[in-house]
């Protein structure tokens, strides 16, 4: 029997964006994040990070690097009682690998995840800061928030023309959880 998730970019939404971020010790949760996962997570959604990590196709760091980013990140939602089902991450970008089909707005880390955890996409969310992250979520089959957030705009990912147009948009992820547990 599958279960719907709540598919979460990681930087500008869990964590707080940090520019080619590598190091552990910059890790922070942003405001809410932990709440709102802990009530994502009670309304008995698998809950999983979906996130582009182009530094590693660039040479800035290594999957390695990446792997303990994602263990503090972890281990800081742990301290507040949040558990992840997952954390899925493309290494990936088109200028130094070609294309592939997990670098959000491509939708296969959700897929990736679906398969991998019994997770029903029609019945699932995708929450992110980025417009990526907003059409990673509508290709796959979810219903999709956008959340505010700190980090610098950035371009519309190469084949979007336009900004996705989310079905719902909050402050923070707090908010967000508010919202995909009261959506019908």
């Amino acid at each position: 029997m599958s279960r719907p998730a709540a598919f979460l970019d990681r930087d500008g939404t869990v964590i707080r964006h940090v520019d080619l971020l590598a190091d552990p010790d910059r890790v922070q949760l942003l405001p809410g994040a932990a709440a709102g996962l802990k009530r994502l997570a009670a309304s008995g959604r698998a809950v999983v990070v979906v996130t582009n990590q182009p530094v590693v196709a660039r040479g800035l760091a290594t999957v390695e690097q990446i792997h303990e980013v994602n263990d503090r990140m972890k281990s800081l939602l742990a301290a507040a009682g949040v558990t992840l089902d997952g954390v899925y991450l493309c290494p990936h970008h088109p200028a130094y690998t070609g294309a592939c089909s997990c670098r959000k707005p491509a939708p296969g880390l959700l897929l990736q995840a679906a398969r991998e955890l019994g997770l029903d996409l029609a019945a699932s969310v995708m929450i992110g800061d980025r417009a990526a992250d907003v059409e990673a979520g509508r290709r796959a089959g979810c219903r999709t928030i956008r959340v505010k957030s700190d980090a610098p705009p950035v371009p519309l990912p190469p084949g979007l023309e336009a900004e996705p147009v989310p079905d719902a948009v909050a402050e923070d992820l707090a908010e967000a959880a508010e919202l995909v547990v009261t959506m019908k």
